[in-house]
């Protein structure tokens, strides 16, 4: 700890004495492109855009607002910075497409020389002997992983990002009393603050698409198997997968060329031979939404469970929609939906997962779902779960899990199918049914005029993104506006497997027609901050 103290103030410094460079760009709110052409220029180094970005984290994670975003920080980071800028000088090429860019990964993926804590106490010190798959990739394109994320424990959150005794609460930056939305919240909440380029998060229920909504991001969930999950911490296998969070969609779409892959570290990867993009930069076209045929599943966002601000903004961003060439199908409807049940996440499917990835961490603490449950060391929230995944019998016979797939075929099914009749391109919704809730309160009641269906807790459960996931297809948040105390929202854009080029064209031509990213006033510049 006190070596990341004397990283962070070194760092400060540097940053500081750079910031009286009137002619270099500033690290808020650039992108990939406006980085790299600095570092072209001359304007800036790696070195530096390292060392302000960690002169903002030691500004606002700790301190001021008080984010607490990050978990740990790469030691190494501004050494790494300065050998890409020698090799830079020798060369006079970028290393790669993320030459010099600094990405902060959710703390549920293994990177080399930092811990991996996926939010659990008992995992604090746990350092993997290697990178994570996607890691490996940043790394060989150039980019600087500065950091840990932090997260809903074991990657088991939605509404909120409080329930993980190692991190505690993250704080949305747009409104500190509230959630930054699950379980990669403090990706999404430090990507927003500028405390990074761009971030890595995870999505099995939604854990991508929730932060990227609450917190003003675009953030994708790709088809199960166009990026690899070796060396993430697994909650479902069916429907993990690993996705892009960033202030643009232009930044997502460099960040999928890279993430994306076959591995033989995982076998869902091969999947994907052969709908891989050559690039998705490709689909970054302002009228990619002329002509396309967007269909609006209203079963999922009806008004009893859904706040009447959400509902009415969703309204406006049709509107926008259309304005950008959109024909729009009001509504859409897969006549099945209604009555087909939620496919749960099984106790039984996440000790097998659980069993596999801890044979692969040799020396991890806490090796088995059994010694996970037995520590106590879990949050209490989630303590009764473990219990039941240590309990769970083997997948391959378990009851709740093969109903469960049936019930995922049948949602692809009937998708398809209502999909094709109504020639649909891509069907849209919003990304939440409700605000973002406020940190710790886990009682109130939604919006409605109704009674909550659900018989008690609701912003917390007010997903639309299990749509997606349980299909293990594409969807994408892009940035819809803010509602109440200033709090973003999210139009959430759905597609076919392997569709990720289309959804990425639709959100680019809305955020280029819309342009609703803004950064959050509660962290400022650190020459105006420092002003102060």
């Amino acid at each position: 700890m006190n070596a990341a103290i004397r990283l962070r103030r070194i760092a400060l410094a540097a940053a500081l004495l750079c910031s009286g460079a009137a002619h270099a760009l500033a690290v808020e709110e650039a992108g990939i492109a406006d980085l790299q052409a600095a570092y072209r220029s001359g304007e800036l180094s790696a070195r530096q855009v390292v060392a302000a970005y960690l002169a903002r984290i030691e500004a606002y994670d700790q301190q001021g607002p008080y984010l607490n975003s990050i978990i740990n920080l790469n030691p190494k980071a501004l050494e790494e910075a300065e050998r890409l800028d020698a090799a830079y000088r020798a060369s006079g090429k970028l290393s790669g497409p993320l030459h010099g860019i600094p990405v902060l990964v959710k703390d549920c993926i293994d990177a080399a020389g930092m811990p991996m804590t996926s939010g659990f106490q008992g995992w604090k010190h746990w350092v993997p002997a290697r990178d994570a798959t996607l890691v490996a990739k940043i790394r060989a394109a150039g980019g600087i992983v500065l950091g840990k994320a932090s997260l809903s424990e074991f990657t088991n959150g939605g509404g909120d990002n409080i329930n993980s005794v190692l991190p505690g609460y993250a704080r949305n930056p747009y409104n500190t009393a509230y959630a930054t939305g699950g379980s990669s919240g403090g990706t999404g909440a430090a990507i927003a603050a500028n405390l990074a380029t761009v971030g890595i998060g995870t999505d099995t229920g939604g854990s991508v698409r929730m932060p990227a909504a609450h917190n003003a991001l675009a953030g994708l969930r790709p088809t199960v198997g166009l990026v690899s999950r070796d060396g993430i911490q697994p909650n479902n296998s069916v429907r993990d997968t690993a996705g892009p969070m960033t202030r643009s969609v232009a930044d997502l779409a460099v960040l999928l060329d890279v993430l994306a892959g076959v591995d033989a570290r995982d076998p869902a990867t091969a999947r994907a031979q052969g709908h891989i993009a050559r690039t998705y930069t490709a689909a970054l076209r302002k009228d990619a939404l002329k002509g396309a045929r967007l269909g609006v599943l209203r079963q999922v966002f009806r008004p009893n469970v859904t706040d009447p601000r959400i509902i009415a903004n969703f309204e406006r961003t049709l509107a926008e929609l259309k304005a950008a060439g959109a024909e729009i199908v009001d509504p859409f409807g897969v006549p099945a939906l209604d009555t087909l049940p939620r496919a749960p996440q099984t106790p039984a499917r996440m000790k097998d997962d659980m069993i596999r990835f801890l044979a692969a961490h040799p020396g991890i603490p806490y090796a088995s779902p059994q010694a996970i449950a037995d520590s106590h060391l879990v949050h209490p929230l989630h303590q009764a779960r473990w219990n039941e995944v240590a309990a769970a019998g083997p997948v391959a016979s378990d009851e709740a899990t093969r109903k469960g797939l049936q019930t995922e075929q049948a949602y692809r099914d009937a998708f398809t199918e209502a999909m094709d009749a109504g020639r649909i391109d891509a069907v849209i919704f919003p990304t939440w049914a409700q605000l973002p809730v406020v940190n710790g309160d886990r009682n109130t009641q939604i919006m409605s005029d109704e009674a909550n269906p659900k018989g008690g807790v609701t912003g917390l459960s007010s997903s639309l993104t299990f749509v997606g996931s349980t299909l293990q297809w594409p969807a994408l948040s892009v940035p819809s506006g803010y509602l109440g105390p200033g709090l973003p929202v999210g139009l959430q854009i759905l597609g076919r497997a392997w569709d990720e080029s289309r959804l990425i064209g639709y959100a680019y031509a809305y955020e280029q027609a819309t342009r609703y990213r803004r950064p959050p006033a509660s962290t400022p510049p650190l020459s105006v901050a420092t002003q102060d």
